[in-house]
């Protein structure tokens, strides 16, 4: 049972369920009062999605288990604790769980076409392990649109459903507050995306050895490791500049300030210091894991919204 909730990568999988519930009831509700996206559907959402996330990490680790063997000898669990026949069998369980799920949900709400939503990620998610993930860049790409595209579904679930019988006034007031709310969504969903495109190709670099040994054609290997800390480094100083933009923006809502820049920016620019002297797979390993951190930081910024 312990390896399979690490094979599933339990941590991250909480992590996207803290997302899913701090962009609903801390984020979306701060702005519109009136949706009618229930609880229940709500919990029907998640589910799809941790699903739909943990067949994602199986498949991805039956196609990598070459290069696992080298990159992390000590967390490879299928065809150690875990027989690649019952890996196979768990993912088609829980994929199909998900898009089941996602399916009903999206008949459910009336909202038919949503479900191309669930169905696309989950051929996504097995194009990517099989064949994307070994190209230049289009396996990072792909992975960090997906930790965005969860923000946006369900957010798109919630517009889709906020009360149309209200008055003239309260129309007006929905209407300021829901362009406000796309405002953030959008935020949430380029620093998620962004974010996730940096860990990635860092542990593209940090992976390099098994990904070469598995004949992948990532960044680091095309172009060699400095060249890719290189393109790391200047999408990430950009990144950097946005933030602080971004803090200039939010100056008068004095907490949110303050949270934002002792929480995420501080700790972004202590990485990109780290990131220029960083040399071996252990320092790289150590940014990933800062990342991570910053990562979850900007997320529980949502809860200043209720403030």
């Amino acid at each position: 049972m312990i390896s399979f909730l690490k094979l599933v990568r339990y941590k991250n999988l909480l992590m996207v369920l803290l997302t899913l519930f701090l962009t609903k009831y801390a984020l979306i509700h701060s702005f519109i009062s009136t949706s009618n996206f229930s609880n229940f559907h709500f919990t029907l959402l998640s589910l799809s999605i941790l699903c739909i996330t943990a067949g994602g990490y199986i498949i991805n680790d039956i196609f990598d288990i070459k290069a696992d063997k080298i990159n992390k000898p000590t967390k490879v669990f299928i065809g150690e604790t875990i027989t690649k026949i019952n890996a196979q069998i768990s993912y088609y369980i829980v994929t199909s769980i998900g898009l089941g799920l996602g399916i009903y949900l999206s008949l459910e709400v009336n909202i038919p076409t949503i479900s191309l939503v669930f169905v696309g990620t989950v051929i996504g998610l097995y194009l990517y392990s099989k064949l994307f993930k070994r190209l230049l860049l289009i396996g990072n790409l792909i992975t960090s649109f997906f930790i965005g595209l969860t923000i946006i579904t369900l957010y798109i679930f919630e517009s889709n459903h906020s009360n149309a019988s209200i008055g003239l006034h309260e129309a007006l007031q929905e209407f300021f507050n829901s362009f406000s709310l796309t405002v953030h969504i959008f935020f949430y969903t380029f620093f998620a995306f962004i974010i996730t495109l940096i860990r990635e190709i860092i542990k593209d670099i940090e992976d390099i050895k098994g990904d070469y040994a598995a004949k992948m054609k990532t960044l680091p290997i095309l172009i060699g490791s400095k060249r890719a800390k290189s393109i790391v480094f200047i999408i990430s100083s950009l990144t950097f500049c946005f933030l602080i933009i971004t803090l200039k923006e939010i100056y008068a809502y004095k907490l949110l300030f303050g949270y934002a820049l002792l929480f995420v920016v501080l700790p972004f620019g202590w990485f990109l210091y780290k990131l220029r002297i960083t040399q071996n797979t252990k320092q790289y390993h150590k940014l990933s894991s800062l990342l991570k951190i910053i990562m979850v930081f900007g997320i529980l910024s949502m809860l200043l919204f209720k403030l």
